[in-house]
């Protein structure tokens, strides 16, 4: 099951008695800010959540799957995610928490 970003502010409304419109305004922002530090080249970090960062990919011969032509894939920036420890334990499913055992995943 995939999570959409609209199913995210109904649930964090929801848990947070927020309105829908409030919580959106919030997200929007937080993706926003998050995407111009990785553009920049910043490193983003959550405590317990997890790690955002762009690394380089070098440059690389590949291969056309159609006529096994060699081609030249160029040098280009990806993102990539770490997962903090809390988010392990919570994907784990171990339900011992470094809180005491509080849930507070959204939709929980």
């Amino acid at each position: 099951m995939t999570m959409t970003k609209r199913e995210l502010v109904i649930s964090v409304a929801t848990q947070l008695g927020m309105t829908q419109s409030d919580v959106a305004k919030i997200i929007e922002g937080t993706f926003d800010v998050i995407a111009h530090a990785l553009a920049r080249g910043d490193r983003w970090e959550l405590r317990d959540f997890g790690v955002f960062e762009v690394k380089t990919r070098a440059s690389r011969i590949g291969r056309n799957p159609r006529t096994g032509q060699q081609v030249p894939v160029p040098e280009r920036k990806v993102v990539n995610y770490r997962p903090g420890k809390k988010m392990k334990h919570i994907i784990s499913g171990d339900s011992t928490d470094d809180d005491g055992g509080a849930d507070t995943a959204v939709g929980k």
